[in-house]
């Protein structure tokens, strides 16, 4: 498909009417509405304008802070669909956004003025249980994989929320309750088959283009779009050991003490978060331990006394569950009645001077809930080079994160506010952050969180999007 260039359409009879947009650079331009048919005629899915009637729900993401709208949303159905619209989105440099689960809090599946390249119709896993492979769209959410693999007794490191989108959840690393056992869900990835910013269709795989598998594999969206994940799988039973334990607020620094020594010997089948919450006013506060056993449920118990033992528990939920009801029970249900803010870092080690800044500060309010939790690494995650794909952060023992979250309708000031003032207690103890969790981070500090890997990622990034049409992610700059 080609495009006429915008000197062409001045030096034509113009049309009644033309579409705002901006560029990459934040440059406002104006599409013909005769190129942006001609783009809905050449694919199979929808090109969505702000005047259509399925646009406003179109363009929201899970988080209802976030009210951003794109000049224009592409629903792509196939690796065609995205060929054409990256296609368009390069012909007029525009600012574009890639959603897929729509997951990422900062909103970055969704832009102000540009393009949203829509993947949420392109979904599908294929399951290969001889070869214990799992071919999965891009657009498809963690929930169909779970499901699909497990009807095989199989499974791959796949988050902790079913309605997370398996794109953006794997090229930013992908933690997950199996992590610990089986790597991070990037670590599973043995190809992929992505859309560059040139508009070439190119496979990724050790044997096919090394350096661009090496960097989609914790580097994020930067180099383009995949159209399709193809996963190592592993057996699973169908049920697992999981649940929640709940406890005292007042036994919060005890237990999250405890907890840091808990998470040195504890076998790579053992997944734990811990979480301390503090609801509005007039509700409890109350820490809980969510965990997964996935090993054999003979050796459970072994691993779960201590936890069990850490305190009196208020409730223990900790049962025999299957896997997949295990991976939904974090689901949200109303995905854009909620707004939502998060900080996060990595930890090295959860110390004393840690846990009594969590827990000394943690203070409920009124018209707000706010919490801290741990999202354990470790096992197999730390077991793979840092420069073995372009995650680096392998030393890590866990994922620290802070958040406020509140009904739709508030005004969200007083909440960033009061999680970044929370934040500013406990940062010193980070070392680095989770790419999928950020929410506004510097330039440098996005490049000096790629650590050694920063170099051969611009190489990468030289290579396959020189333009940076791919900019709003954890952004790797180019050099050329």
């Amino acid at each position: 498909m080609s495009f006429p260039n915008l000197r062409g359409f001045a030096e034509v009879a113009p049309l009644a009417s033309e579409i705002a947009a901006v560029t990459g650079a934040r440059e406002d331009i104006s599409l013909e509405r005769a190129a942006v048919e001609e783009l809905r005629r050449s694919i199979r899915g929808r090109v969505l304008l702000p005047d259509d009637d399925e646009y406003d729900v179109a363009r929201r993401v899970r988080n209802r802070m976030i009210d951003k709208r794109p000049a224009l949303i592409t629903q792509c159905v196939g690796a065609g669909d995205i060929r054409e619209a990256v296609d368009f989105a390069r012909h007029y440099q525009l600012l574009t956004a890639v959603k897929c689960g729509g997951h990422n809090v900062a909103g970055k599946g969704s832009c102000e003025g540009g393009i949203m390249i829509d993947l949420s119709p392109l979904q599908g896993v294929r399951v290969d249980p001889i070869e214990r492979r799992a071919r999965v769209a891009g657009g498809s959410l963690l929930g169909s994989l779970d499901q699909e693999c497990q009807s095989f007794g199989l499974a791959t490191t796949a988050g902790t929320v079913s309605h997370t989108g398996v794109g953006g959840l794997t090229l930013g690393g992908g933690m997950g309750r199996l992590a610990r056992r089986w790597g991070l869900a990037s670590d599973n990835v043995s190809a992929v088959d992505i859309i560059t910013a040139d508009g070439q269709f190119r496979r990724a795989s050790s044997d096919e283009n090394p350096d661009l598998y090496w960097a989609v594999r914790g580097g994020g969206g930067n180099f383009g779009i995949v159209s399709s994940f193809e996963f190592k799988l592993h057996p699973l039973a169908h049920k697992v050991i999981g649940g929640r334990i709940y406890f005292p607020y007042s036994e919060a620094k005890n237990l999250l003490n405890f907890y840091a020594e808990y998470c040195h010997d504890m076998p790579d089948e053992m997944y734990a978060d811990v979480v301390i919450f503090a609801p509005p006013m007039g509700v409890e506060k109350m820490v809980y331990f969510d965990v997964c056993y996935s090993g054999p449920h003979r050796e459970a118990e072994c691993a779960l006394k201590p936890l069990r033992q850490a305190a009196k528990p208020l409730r223990d939920e900790i049962e025999a569950i299957d896997y997949v009801a295990m991976q939904s029970n974090h689901d949200d249900n109303d995905p854009r009645g909620t707004g939502q803010y998060l900080k996060s870092g990595f930890t090295r080690e959860i110390s004393p001077e840690l846990v009594n800044a969590l827990v000394d500060f943690l203070e409920p309010h009124p018209l707000r809930g706010g919490m801290a939790f741990f999202q354990q690494a470790g096992g197999a995650i730390g077991r793979i080079a840092p420069d073995e794909t372009a995650f680096p952060h392998r030393y890590p023992s866990h994922n620290m994160m802070i958040g406020a979250v509140w009904r739709a309708g508030g005004e969200p000031d007083p909440h960033i506010a009061w999680a970044r003032s929370y934040w500013k207690q406990v940062e010193d103890f980070t070392h680095g952050f989770y790419t999928n969790d950020e929410f506004a981070v510097s330039q440098s500090r996005a490049q000096l969180n790629f650590l050694g890997n920063h170099d051969r990622l611009v190489a990468a990034k030289n290579t396959y999007d020189p333009g940076n049409l791919f900019r709003l992610n954890s952004n790797i700059i180019p050099s050329v």
